[in-house]
């Protein structure tokens, strides 16, 4: 499981002193207990504990482009290294041709054939690809496969 994944490594990298890597995944730690205790669970499943990971891995970006703007570029490379740790966590991404071999099947599946039906491929498109890959990619090739 990765909840358990993800405590191992905590474990060792307190054990190595790794001070970046502890402080990045007991502030993840903290968030998975944070959503555990809202649900009321003992523990997470994966699928919870990657939108977790991915939560915090938008809020990383959104930091390293605020940094950048800002012209702190030792901020930025440092919410980047954090950003790269949590990354390692989620299972590969798929290739851009991946995704939209899936999102024609899901097309000719649902027999869609406008912007009105981006919702309904949406669903379905998420359903089959999961975590394996960023949800704003998805909706850009969803919208321009449906849009053409």
């Amino acid at each position: 499981m990765l909840e358990e994944k993800i405590l191992n490594e905590y474990k060792e990298a307190m054990k190595c002193k790794d001070s970046l890597k502890s402080s990045v995944i007991s502030f993840l730690r903290a968030e998975m207990i944070n959503l555990a205790t809202a649900k009321k669970k003992s523990s997470l499943d994966d699928s919870e504990v990657i939108s977790v990971i991915k939560k915090q891995i938008k809020q990383r970006k959104d930091s390293i482009e605020q940094f950048t703007k800002g012209n702190r570029l030792e901020m930025a490379q440092k919410e980047e290294k954090e950003m790269k740790i949590l990354q390692s966590y989620l299972p590969p991404e798929l290739s851009e041709d991946e995704i939209k071999k899936v999102i024609e099947e899901v097309v000719a599946l649902t027999q869609s054939s406008g912007i009105k039906d981006m919702g309904k491929v949406m669903k379905e498109v998420n359903a089959k690809i999961g975590a394996a890959a960023d949800g704003k990619l998805i909706s850009e090739l969803v919208r321009a496969r449906l849009s053409s």
